[in-house]
């Protein structure tokens, strides 16, 4: 079947429950914790109706509404009435995140293909896991990855957020049979390399987060529209 052409903007679930899913905008939409909303999130840090977007005379617009734990917009407390534009994260207190997509986007709608090519376009790091291609501010390394950096950027993207054990790193990156005998210093080694590499692109921002007695974690802001960081 072809991808179907999305002509509206659209919210997509960026991360927690309802990560992939998306939602054409053509007129309001409330995000909340009761079924009456058009979004549904049922969390308790989400308020009954927690924020709203609908289409102004100036464009879509997010409205905080009263909410407990508060709706941010590309990281910033959302305290009045918010233009949105291509690009924007859209955060619902601490559950969940949203992509907006504005209308000029041409979105690939086929389910397999759309978390690849749109949430992650938005990320300053993003991964081709076919190509084992790799961007940093929408640049592509040159030359690529080696295949255990990839894979270790790989599971981190894929668990941005999370902390990630150093065990359960070894095994994922190195496979079950492989990872015997592989030691915490061939690890820092290979997280010591990865770090290089994304430095070549961009060397303002520590992606990869040490968490003392734990393992990493993958810190992967936003990347605003224009391609400059925030």
């Amino acid at each position: 079947m072809k991808d179907l052409i999305q002509s509206q903007p659209v919210l997509v679930g960026q991360g927690g429950s309802l990560n992939g899913y998306r939602w054409s905008i053509s007129g309001e939409i409330i995000i909340g914790r009761t079924g009456a909303c058009e979004i549904m999130i049922p969390n308790q840090q989400i308020s009954r109706k927690h924020a709203r977007i609908f289409i102004s005379p100036h464009g879509p617009v997010l409205e905080d509404l009263s909410s407990k734990n508060g709706t941010f917009h590309n990281g910033k407390p959302v305290a009045e009435l918010t233009n949105l534009e291509d690009g924007d994260v859209i955060q619902i207190a601490l559950a969940q995140e949203f992509v907006f997509l504005g209308q000029d986007a041409t979105v690939p709608l086929a389910p397999g293909d759309f978390e690849s090519s749109v949430i992650s376009y938005f990320r300053r790091i993003r991964l081709e896991k076919d190509s084992h291609r790799t961007w940093i501010l929408n640049r592509e390394l040159d030359p690529p990855l080696s295949l255990l950096q990839f894979k270790l950027l790989l599971l981190l993207l894929d668990s941005t957020g999370r902390v990630i054990s150093r065990s359960e790193i070894i095994n994922s990156v190195w496979g079950s049979q492989e990872s015997v005998g592989v030691t915490d210093q061939a690890l820092d080694a290979l997280v010591r390399r990865l770090r290089e590499r994304i430095s070549e692109l961009d060397s303002h921002h520590n992606y990869i987060i040490t968490v003392r007695g734990q393992g990493y974690r993958l810190d992967n802001p936003p990347i605003s529209s224009s391609g400059s960081t925030d």
